[in-house]
């Protein structure tokens, strides 16, 4: 039994997002029917399609012919979940979600707008990664040499869009289960900018926005790229003080730590007055060793390392080949086709690629019209969250592990931070991605804490955690182990490189991933190495053990069977680069980047105005004239080149002009906003986008706000970061043990029983 395997999904989705949503489900299972106009979709030509919508079905319908909308409307009225972009999409075929939903309680609307919910600031509306990364803030805040803003050449905020909609879509089918009544969920592209850019978004309000003019590889000393003797490069995730001073120590330099400005403190080597220094001195040592000597010094200290290679090589690799991510198809169009896998591996109902993408209205005639369903008698549950009533034990360290419990939390799940005695060592640095979960500190190789840890595993639902593959049998505490204490337990394992392959063994970070996947160069072309400021490995690969542990759950409902879970980075690193690793004869060369990429196209790229910079995109630049241009107060000059003749119209214009002019032009066009910018956006206030908090030093913060919205379930309120151990009593009283055990544990050292810390941040680490 595949774990979606007896729902229908309609897709009325275009572009990129929504068809992933998509793709997620028909990999899983589901039947999901692509509805495309006459001619089929705009998109086919893109590489990216042929996995974007693999294994669905196709059916053309005209929203000119009333017999084929009224066709749709009955389909969708017996269908599990239908995915639009948002309620001008039913308008099309002459349709509403009112009428739908209450032709079929149990339906589930998936909206995706490619902004917030009202329409998108530019012209058009059409979605758009460099449109929204401007708006949302995003393309400001990359790293560079520079300061200005940086367009990126993968669309990774409208893959985090789908992942991130598909997650809230299971969410929302397991509260079904559970209340009998679908709703609508809508995820729009300011909730990827949220999920993805995190961090960024993490900050004290009244500070101004730092300077990005850092270098194309960060601000952080040893969580970095630098070129080595062999003129290649190397990527280096030393990050945390330990692995910070284990490295400056193995390279010779423990000397700047003894450095004034440095304060005895490893962690100012982020401090802005320190960065170009201490970058400086480190590179000097690496241009004194060739690649493989310093991979060997750097992995023997256990700190995660890798050498930087390009995209087009990763799909070939034997790690992505033993993890399942390089899968291949017959597409009727292209032939035999390469392309990323299914990146979550469910070990009792796995994933499987279904097939190539259908050609258009293959399956006209072939779909069955599902009736509608009965209404449940009952009365519709309100509850603060669709996994309200789960609880999770979330034992991940860093980033992508408890960023993952954070975002459980945020779907309502009772979230348990497990961590060491002291903390994770991470939670400082990473305070925002622990928002939201209780702590509880305890030695996992202590005897006693880990019967109190079997204990809270039989009042719980899932297990997550981030250790390498063996780990967690040598702990006593695998699958198998809690399987026989709880049965039905679902674990969920995160590890750098998955299970099985030459790399499986090994640390890893998104840093090291990011370059040796191939991100690095292809968003660099010919130039230095360009890391991605957003950890954007490690944000969606949170958002993937969401995916694993709510596909775990759903799949319990149903049956009432647990299973063990495994998904890595390494997956996620193929699944950002999906349409670039998409491989058939023929196909389109890469688009490269460059040092400060502004974009690839006169008319898709940034652009400086008098008070700062625009996004430029028109949909066709073939039909954009000179004249076209001219008429909206455009007037170009002779030169074929066209990327400076329209630099120097747009130069002495106000952002809001230019805007306008070419929006007069038929062209999109946005500012490009900083995060200071974003977060006072009175729109994007109304829509939760972040939540401001006192911080304990007297100063506030803000944080993202509402990650998604759920017309019946919506958890709401800012979330908290937790001290180690603060709900250590409360926690394993619920678990069954008695108060005097608890003191005793805490007493022998086996448990951290602690208080609260302070809600303060720490410097930005990227």
């Amino acid at each position: 039994m595949e774990v979606l395997g007896t729902l229908q999904v309609v897709d009325l989705t275009d572009g990129i997002a929504g068809p992933i949503t998509g793709m997620f489900m028909a990999d899983f299972g589901a039947e999901v029917i692509k509805v495309e106009p006459p001619g089929g979709d705009s998109g086919r030509e893109q590489p990216g399609f042929s996995m974007w919508n693999r294994g669905k079905k196709s059916v053309i319908v005209d929203p000119a012919n009333a017999e084929q909308c009224r066709w749709l409307g009955d389909l969708i009225a017996g269908c599990d979940i239908c995915i639009i972009r948002d309620e001008a999409t039913f308008a099309r075929f002459n349709l509403a979600s009112a009428v739908l939903s209450k032709r079929n309680a149990r339906l589930l609307i998936v909206k995706m707008p490619p902004y917030t919910q009202t329409a998108p600031p530019w012209a058009g509306g059409h979605e758009s990664q460099g449109l929204l990364a401007a708006a949302g803030g995003v393309a400001c805040r990359q790293s560079s040499t520079d300061g200005g803003p940086i367009d990126s050449v993968f669309p990774h905020l409208l893959y985090v869009q789908g992942l991130w909609a598909t997650v809230c879509t299971v969410a929302a089918l397991i509260e079904r289960e559970r209340s009998g009544f679908g709703q609508t969920v809508t995820v729009t592209g300011i909730n990827a900018v949220m999920e993805a850019a995190v961090g960024a978004l993490t900050v004290n309000p009244d500070n101004p926005d730092p300077s990005t003019a850092v270098g194309t590889g960060g601000r952080h000393p040893t969580y970095t790229r630098y070129a080595t003797k062999d003129g290649q490069w190397i990527a280096c995730g030393a990050l945390g003080g330990k692995f910070e001073t284990w490295l400056i120590n193995a390279l010779g330099l423990g000397d700047m730590l003894k450095e004034e400005r440095m304060g005895g403190n490893i962690a100012n080597l982020v401090l802005a007055a320190n960065v170009d220094w201490a970058k400086e001195k480190i590179q000097r040592e690496f241009l004194k060793h060739n690649l493989d000597d310093l991979i060997k010094m750097i992995s023997d200290l256990g700190i995660p390392c890798g050498k930087i290679g390009p995209t087009e090589k990763w799909l070939d690799h034997p790690q992505v080949k033993a993890i399942g991510m390089r899968a291949e198809v017959e597409d009727s169009k292209r032939g035999a086709t390469a392309m990323p896998g299914i990146p979550i591996n469910l070990t009792r109902t796995p994933g499987r690629v279904h097939g190539p993408a259908p050609a258009a209205g293959a399956d006209n005639g072939k779909v069955t019209v599902r009736p509608s369903p009965p209404r449940p008698e009952k009365t519709p549950l309100l509850r603060p969250g669709p996994l309200a009533g789960y609880r999770i034990l979330d034992m991940g360290t860093f980033v992508a592990g408890p960023y993952c419990g954070s975002l459980l939390s945020e779907l309502g799940a009772d979230v348990i931070k497990v961590e060491p005695l002291t903390g994770d060592p991470f939670r400082a640095t990473g305070f925002t991605y622990n928002r939201g979960m209780r702590s509880v500190g305890m030695d996992l190789q202590n005897k006693d804490a880990r019967e109190a840890f079997y204990e809270m595993v039989k009042v719980s639902d899932v297990v997550i955690d981030s250790l390498r593959p063996g780990v967690t049998k040598k702990l006593g505490i695998d699958y198998e182990k809690l399987n026989s204490l709880k049965e039905g337990v679902i674990t969920v394992s995160l590890s750098a490189y998955g299970e099985g392959g030459p790399l499986s063994h090994l640390p890893g970070v998104d840093m090291v991933l990011q370059a040796m996947s191939g991100m690095m160069t292809t968003q660099a072309g010919a130039d230095e190495p360009v890391a991605n400021t957003i950890a954007i490995i490690d944000v969606t690969t949170a958002a993937m053990c969401v995916l694993a542990s709510v596909l775990g759950i759903y799949h319990r409902e149903k049956t009432g069977e647990g299973q063990r879970i495994w998904n890595s980075l390494a997956a996620t690193a193929t699944y950002l680069q999906a349409e670039e690793l998409v491989r058939y004869q023929g196909r389109p060369a890469l688009v490269k980047g460059s040092e400060n990429h502004r974009g690839c196209g006169w008319l898709d790229r940034f652009y400086q105005t008098s008070d700062g910079w625009i996004r430029v995109q028109a949909t066709s630049p073939e039909q954009v004239s000179k004249e076209t241009l001219a008429k909206a107060g455009i007037k170009l000059n002779g030169t074929n080149d066209k990327v400076a003749a329209l630099a120097e119209v747009l130069a002495p214009l106000p952002g809001d002009e230019a805007v306008r002019r070419l929006a007069e032009a038929g062209v999109a066009a946005i500012r490009a906003r900083r995060v200071s910018e974003v977060l006072r956006d009175p729109q994007l206030s109304q829509e939760e986008f972040v939540h401001i908090r006192a911080a304990s030093d007297g100063t506030y913060f803000t944080a993202p706000g509402r990650f998604a919205t759920f017309s019946r379930t919506q958890r709401s309120g800012p979330m908290r970061v937790s001290g180690v151990g603060e709900h250590a009593v409360e926690v394993l009283g619920t678990a069954g043990l008695a108060k005097e055990k608890i003191e005793a544990l805490g007493a022998s050292g086996a448990i951290t029983i602690g208080k609260p810390m302070p809600q303060q941040l720490m410097p930005s680490y990227r």
